[in-house]
């Protein structure tokens, strides 16, 4: 709620965007292109999720959005009010030949807390809960199987809660939040510190390469 609030104020004023322009339905996300192939991941605040995959090559795109819900064109104000059923996404759109979606599920697993099912680091509630929303039995096959062995590896001693759910409609998220870490780094990077998501994530997973 205080990342809502102080979002939809920021917008109002620096922006010069009224409320009701930031409430007007979103757009469900169309089929990808010809030979690519979409993976769907929530691991809390979207913003945070984009970057990792921008990073995997093969990745083609990433879009932050809403899913796992039942409201149609659902807005940032409706998701983050809670009772929409949606979570915070990301669209990853992937060319299959040149990266794996076991590949894609390793970028997943060091940017998630597996251990919290009620949100992510400072982002508590349904709209951050970490989620693998599963395109096909393909897809559920590999994702149970390495939520299966990352139970087994012994690394945590708490059970591993991240949900696997078949994808619903994609509702596409404000242009705003869209490469928010691009166009907004010193903002993002003070969100991203705020929230104690790098430091959850080492004590989870160690230092990143090069860190």
């Amino acid at each position: 709620m205080t990342r809502l609030a102080l979002l939809l104020a920021a917008l109002a004023g620096a922006l010069g965007l009224s409320l009701a322009a930031a409430d007007e339905p979103t757009k469900r996300a169309e089929p990808p292109g010809p030979g690519l192939a979409v993976a769907t991941f929530a691991a809390g605040c979207f913003w945070c999720v984009e970057p990792p995959y921008d990073k995997t090559e093969g990745v083609v795109s990433t879009t932050s959005g809403y899913t796992g819900g039942k409201v149609a064109g659902a807005t940032y104000r409706q998701v983050g009010m809670g009772g929409t059923g949606h979570a915070e996404a990301v669209r990853v759109v992937y060319d299959p030949a040149k990266v794996g979606y076991d590949k894609l599920l390793e970028v997943y697993w060091k940017n998630v807390d597996p251990l919290d099912a009620k949100g992510q680091f400072c982002d508590k509630g349904e709209p951050y809960r970490p989620v693998i929303f599963v395109h096909d039995e393909e897809q559920r096959r590999l994702a149970e199987a390495s939520k299966a062995a990352l139970a087994a590896s012994g690394r945590f001693k708490q059970p591993i809660v991240v949900a696997i759910e078949p994808v619903a409609d994609f509702w596409i998220a404000e242009d705003y939040h869209q490469d928010y870490y691009l166009k907004n780094p010193a903002k993002y990077a003070y969100y991203r510190w705020g929230c104690g998501r790098d430091a959850r994530l080492e004590e989870l997973w160690g230092k990143k390469e090069g860190s």
